[in-house]
């Protein structure tokens, strides 16, 4: 299927631009330097789609964030194939109207493509032809645990295809397992027992090494809800990673720099706007025109945080710290216009700059809320592995305003864990358009 799908991807980049070409000159047959760009094109996009993983089965298995992200990676592929064109003067050799067209021919014809995929996907998963045939080998308490718990998952990805006892002759003992495997009747072997008995372990492992199979050890912890991201190494001892450290060196410095460039940027053209709110603040309401509050950011550490006064009396950070509600009466006419329209955060650009903030990340809370939902709810500190930010994945999906219910809280963490997780410079900039579209005013902006 990923084979498939980059042939298609490469056969959707030439053909496209043989029909632009052709609604363009009515002819088909295109100059040297028209088929040098769409072979630049046809690497350039399999390449980014690689890098950016949209290749692998996971992602073909989903529509979900499919679309946005390729059509974001052929824009840029066709953004540095008209950069080459500049830096070497043939820019003027090319049509423009050429290039509009096969680049919208192209965007259309890769999310057909993905709407194809995932289609056949479903297809082969309703048939049951992608569901993985899993061996047990083991008896007791913990293979019963962990035939259980992969029962409990999605039939058409996994399906125990038996139980076997190592220490057993006959239909369900490792000479059985064996034939089953030779048949091809099964995909992967777990071996679920006891971790002490090196003996009876390397007996099974010796024998599943004679055959073609998948094998794995389920560890003692298997029924602990351990998130395990991964299996790593130190020296030569295996061990599971539960947590990676966000963001490598160089994630680090491209996020500073993202929000160094684009925090200046916005901050520049945001200024006359925060000269108005400021004096608008001061003029209608006594009290300083910036808010400060103690927040918690990056490793827990501390930094006040800015906005715009939007209150008439604002409480110190004691053990209740009560949130604004609809039709608050501390809130000022200005304040109520300026929160409506999420403006009275931009104060943060500061906080940005100074290296406190991002500009997407999770929304740093007030320190009596930490307090109060950091004992509520799992992995709610998990937040602060990163810098907080002035706008985040839960804010885009809905999620803001007041938390009036665990609930909501609840699914505001996962939402800024799954960031954390799954950060990446395009989600930072998707975050950040749909911000800027759709996230300026907001029925829980209050």
């Amino acid at each position: 299927m990923v084979g498939i799908l980059r042939l298609a991807d490469i056969v959707a980049v030439g053909v496209c631009a043989v029909l632009a070409f052709w609604l363009r000159e009515d002819v088909t047959e295109m100059p040297p330097h028209y088929l040098l760009a769409v072979v630049l094109g046809m690497v350039g996009i399999i390449n980014a789609c690689q890098l950016a993983g949209l290749y692998q089965f996971d992602a073909i298995a989903r529509v979900r964030g499919q679309f946005g992200r390729v059509s974001l990676l052929w824009l840029g592929v066709i953004l540095i194939l008209i950069a080459l064109a500049y830096l070497t003067k043939t820019s003027e050799s090319f049509s423009r109207v050429w290039a509009i067209t096969w680049f919208f021919l192209v965007d259309a014809a890769l999310i057909i493509n993905r709407v194809i995929a995932v289609g056949r996907v479903e297809k082969l998963r309703a048939d049951g032809k992608l569901a993985r045939r899993i061996a047990i080998i083991g008896a007791g308490m913990k293979a019963a645990r962990l035939c259980r718990l992969i029962e409990n998952n999605d039939p058409r990805e996994v399906i125990v295809a038996g139980i076997f006892a190592p220490d057993e002759p006959g239909e369900r003992g490792l000479d059985a397992l064996t034939a089953r495997i030779i048949e091809d009747k099964i995909d992967e072997a777990v071996i679920a027992i006891d971790d002490n008995d090196h003996a009876l372990l390397q007996k099974i492992i010796t024998v599943l090494g004679s055959v073609s199979v998948e094998t794995r050890i389920a560890p003692d912890t298997i029924d602990l809800p351990l998130p395990i991201l991964g299996v790593s190494h130190i020296g030569t001892i295996p061990l599971f990673d539960i947590h990676h450290r966000p963001h490598s060196l160089w994630s680090r410095i491209t996020k500073r720099i993202e929000d160094l460039i684009l925090g200046t940027l916005a901050l520049v053209a945001l200024s006359p706007l925060m000269a108005l709110i400021a004096v608008a603040v001061k003029l209608t309401s006594s009290g300083p025109v910036l808010f400060r509050q103690q927040r918690l950011g990056f490793n827990n550490n501390a930094f006040t945080l800015f906005k715009f006064r939007s209150m008439s009396d604002h409480p110190d950070d004691s053990d209740t710290v009560p949130q604004a509600q609809r039709d608050d009466a501390r809130i000022t006419p200005v304040g109520r216009l300026i929160r409506r329209a999420s403006l009275d955060e931009l104060p943060q650009l500061f906080n940005v700059l100074r290296g406190e903030m991002s500009l997407v990340g999770p929304r740093p809370h007030a320190l009596a809320h930490n307090r109060e939902y950091g004992k509520m709810i799992n992995g709610y500190l998990g937040r602060h592995r990163v810098k907080p930010g002035i706008t985040g994945w839960a804010q885009v999906n809905g999620l803001r305003g007041e938390t009036d219910t665990p609930e909501k809280m609840r699914l505001r963490v996962e939402h800024d864990l799954y960031y954390i997780d799954h950060w990446s410079l395009w989600l930072d900039i998707k975050i950040l358009a749909q911000t800027l579209v759709f996230g300026f005013f907001h029925r829980n902006a209050y």
